[in-house]
């Protein structure tokens, strides 16, 4: 199981969305994973092929995911995942 964790303004567009913990063994699989709980979130994260979107960064146990384009980065039981999106703005 992973646990992931977002920025707050995300709970914005998904009411209760905090700290969520699921299963999957790459960084694609737990991104589907929390697509099926909260339908619409894996649209914030990654565009229409799967690859992860310009703005947003995902950190796995405090190492950026290196596969931006596939999301591949292997997950491990126990792992923490950070999930950001850059506000932009003035």
């Amino acid at each position: 199981m992973v646990q992931v964790r977002f920025t707050r303004h995300l709970v914005r567009f998904f009411p209760g969305l905090g700290r969520v913990v699921v299963e999957g063994g790459t960084v694609a699989e737990v991104v589907a994973e929390l697509d099926k709980l909260y339908p619409g979130l894996a649209g914030y994260i990654v565009d229409e092929r799967g690859a992860l979107r310009r703005h947003v960064n995902i950190f796995l146990s405090k190492e950026m995911v290196q596969d931006r384009r596939h999301l591949s980065d292997p997950v491990a039981d126990g792992d923490e995942m950070y999930i950001f999106q850059a506000l932009s703005g003035g």
